[in-house]
């Protein structure tokens, strides 16, 4: 089975090898990253986080809260690099969230019986079953590759400045990040490998050994001086993709 929406601001694309799987849980993960986008968007004026940012709403709801938490514990992590309130801003938590609820969404399929599949929101990709290989984009060159990664029940997340320009910001002084051009790491779930590949990018050049540092974390950057840099874990191989 696959399948393609335009959602949260992106493509999601869904493909899944196991055979007779049923169309009903892949409607209901479309339906959940729908949900997602009209609650927790800070674009959207009547989202329960604009509301909870204008004050309106006094009580996060649980999966706000979730999300709020990891911003902060992401925030202490950094030292304040990674902050989605910053002064004269709207709250963002969009970083966690689209992690966050991508990794919701591949849990349902799993709970659905779903053995292998390939999510592919917006670049960022969650691989179950395989081995999967997932393509990692040049940070200047759209027609080209830095490398091709070999993964099996793992997420990757980059973070760059390709898609959207300098749109990650360092909380520490409220400027866009620039130490990097791309940071792409492979963790257990979405939820970290997206988060903390945006943490990373906020930090600069200091958050490729940060982020190297974390627990069942593999990175792969380039920095602003285009050196490549790579955790010695990093399952990067030759090949052609496959899943990208």
């Amino acid at each position: 089975m696959r399948r393609v929406e335009h959602v949260m601001g992106f493509p999601v694309s869904v493909r899944i090898d196991d055979e007779d799987f049923p169309r009903a849980p892949v409607d209901d993960l479309f339906a959940w990253l729908r949900e997602v986008d009209a609650r927790f968007s800070p674009f959207r004026p009547d989202s329960e986080v604009s509301r909870l940012d204008r004050g309106e709403v006094r009580t996060a709801s649980p999966g706000l809260r979730e999300v709020l938490d990891l911003c902060e514990e992401y925030r202490i992590a950094t030292g304040g690099a990674f902050d989605v309130r910053l002064p004269g801003r709207r709250l963002d938590p969009c970083a966690v969230v689209k992690g966050w609820s991508v990794q919701k969404g591949a849990d349902l399929l799993s709970a659905a019986g779903a053995t292998r599949f390939c999510l592919n929101a917006g670049g960022d990709v969650i691989a179950s079953g395989g081995p999967w290989r997932v393509g990692v984009r040049h940070p200047e060159h759209a027609d080209r590759l830095c490398t091709v990664l070999d993964v099996t029940d793992r997420a990757v997340a980059t973070s760059a400045r390709y898609e959207r320009g300098d749109h990650i910001l360092d909380g520490r002084t409220g400027r866009p990040a620039t130490g990097l051009l791309s940071m792409t790491v492979v963790a257990p779930t979405m939820t970290e490998a997206d988060t903390v590949a945006t943490a990373a990018f906020a930090l600069g050049a200091e958050g490729v050994a940060w982020a190297a540092a974390r627990e069942n974390c593999e990175v792969f950057a380039v920095d602003a001086g285009r050196r490549v840099l790579r955790s010695a874990g990093f399952p990067g191989v030759a090949g052609p993709v496959v899943a990208a």
